[in-house]
């Protein structure tokens, strides 16, 4: 197997930020579009207190901290409230599907909410990568 290139580890790591930014961005956008389905109306289903708050407060924070991601800017500031955001979200949607219906209905449901977990979790330990601001601004 080829050793991997800077180059390589670079756009791999850009394309780990694009997935995972763009999830929470387009999710924090919905909140507002669509407030009684996925912003505080939701927050009022699954019992989060103060949901006129938090509804439109996870909104923003995942329309900032997404973008943040997808540009790669202040990355490892980002990534801490999208993981307590997603951590929140499976504690609450994903573990309660969990414990009614049963695993598989559980692990079909949170295949994404997984998936942004490990992106996140992937992008705290490797960073940005070279092709983000962060690294720009580093002056690298």
């Amino acid at each position: 197997m080829n050793e991997l290139s800077p180059r390589r580890v670079a756009w791999g790591l850009f394309l780990l930020r694009l997935m995972v930014g763009w999830v929470f961005l387009s999710e924090g956008i919905q909140k507002f579009l669509f407030p009684a389905a996925l912003g505080a109306g939701r927050f009022v289903k699954i019992g989060i207190p103060a949901p006129q708050f938090f509804g439109p407060f996870v909104g923003v924070t995942e329309v900032v901290c997404g973008t943040l991601l997808i540009v790669g800017l202040f990355t490892n500031l980002a990534v801490w409230p999208l993981l307590i955001d997603i951590l929140v979200a499976i504690a609450t949607t994903k573990i309660p599907m969990l414990l009614k219906q049963g695993f598989w209905a559980a692990m079909h449901e949170a295949r994404t909410d997984f998936c942004m977990l490990l992106g996140l979790v992937a992008i705290a330990l490797l960073g940005a990568g070279t092709a983000s601001l962060d690294e720009r601004w580093r002056g690298r």
